[in-house]
């Protein structure tokens, strides 16, 4: 294999796959990189792919391509050093040994390699139909729901994001919950998504990389589809594969209130600061911090032992009945995090009753947060 590429091209490509390929030493080879060309000349293309064999990607990229081939080698090591290179044509030479040959400028290389052979076949999947989804719109509803995901492997029918297409108002939802606090977010798209009848579970890590490919500064729309065990995404000439969770989704419904006595309305960004000045002393382990809610006042305590107190009031138009509550600190803040709101809404039914946060000008995007006993 012999070919000519623009360093900023291949440095494109080798950034998409780094958080793909497996750190560990379960199989050494899913710690590479598969370098594959297509054609020859000026015309040609350079494919790199990827896969931990849960989460595949292929991109596409142009080249100039003097000899066709495929190998693989570090994945990690290549993109150092294509990261250092100037921003001058990279040749890649492969000789009979394996080694990749790359020499840039006045720089050279030779990089230890393996053959194509012994890499795994990437996750194949195509589905009958897709759909495009405005990049937006899919970023924002990924950012919404992921942060609640759970990161407990034993529980990995909640490793991932549930997607389903609500029957009553035919839109999309994405929901995660760890079982301390739940988000989730619908979506109008006016599509039929494919292989959605009863509902998927997309892992976390296959959305994360999603997440990367609807954020690129040149994404406008991202074609998905899905059928029972796998799930496709496809921006250009890159596409993500990705198998999907197997399991069932718990009944997430009934842990999202349906009373709610207590309800405030206050902006996002005060409550925010307050709470990561006030989280400064909650107890390391439990993260908890006291909302304590009176006629216009919202004082926000914690209490540490080793290191003390801390108290902040905010003003907020609420007139009903005193109540106390405690939270994680940090679930309150994920969530004002991802919520790009002004202002937010908090409601709850009593102390040990869960709390919804929604942003004032989005009604269909929702928090739960379970309370805890102080």
């Amino acid at each position: 294999m012999k070919l000519s590429i623009a360093k900023s091209e291949f440095q494109r490509g080798l950034t998409r796959i780094q958080s793909i390929v497996e750190k560990r030493n379960t199989m050494p080879i899913l710690a590479n990189v598969l370098l594959s060309t297509s054609g020859e000349g000026k015309k040609a293309t350079l494919e790199l792919a990827a896969t931990d064999l849960e989460v595949g990607i292929r991109g596409i990229y142009e080249a100039e391509v003097h000899e066709t081939g495929a190998i693989t080698a570090s994945a990690k090591k290549l993109y150092e050093i294509v990261r250092e290179l100037p921003e001058e044509t990279i040749h890649i030479d492969v000789t009979e040994n394996s080694y990749l040959m790359i020499r840039c400028a006045r720089a050279e290389f030779n990089l230890a390699g393996n053959s194509a052979e012994e890499y795994p076949d990437l996750p194949s999947f195509s589905p009958e139909k897709t759909v495009r989804v405005q990049a937006i719109v899919l970023g924002q509803m990924i950012e919404r729901s992921i942060y609640a995901a759970s990161v407990d492997e034993t529980r990995y029918n909640l490793n991932g994001v549930y997607l389903e297409v609500m029957k009553e108002s035919g839109k999309l939802r994405m929901v995660a919950t760890d079982g301390h606090r739940l988000g989730y977010v619908d979506r109008a798209l006016g599509l039929e998504v494919a292989g959605l009848s009863s509902g998927v579970i997309i892992p976390r890590k296959g959305l994360a990389e999603l997440k990367k490919l609807v954020d690129e500064d040149d994404a406008d729309e991202i074609e998905i589809g899905f059928d029972e065990s796998s799930g496709l995404a496809r921006k250009g000439d890159v596409t993500l594969v990705m198998r999907l969770i197997e399991g069932e989704f718990p009944n997430y419904s009934q842990v999202i209130p349906k009373e709610a006595e207590h309800r405030f309305v206050l902006p996002t960004e005060i409550l925010a600061q307050a709470l990561r000045r006030v989280g400064l002393f909650s107890a390391e382990r439990s993260g908890a911090v006291r909302l304590d809610l009176t006629e216009n006042k919202l004082k926000l305590s914690s209490n540490n032992p080793d290191l003390g107190e801390a108290r902040e009031e905010i003003d907020v138009d609420y007139a009903g009945d005193e109540i106390s509550i405690a939270f994680n600190v940090r679930y309150l803040m994920d969530c004002l995090a991802v919520m790009s709101a002004k202002e937010v809404q908090l409601s709850f039914q009593d102390a040990l009753s869960p709390a919804q946060i929604v942003p004032a000008d989005d009604p269909d995007t929702l928090a739960v947060v379970m309370p805890m006993r102080v």
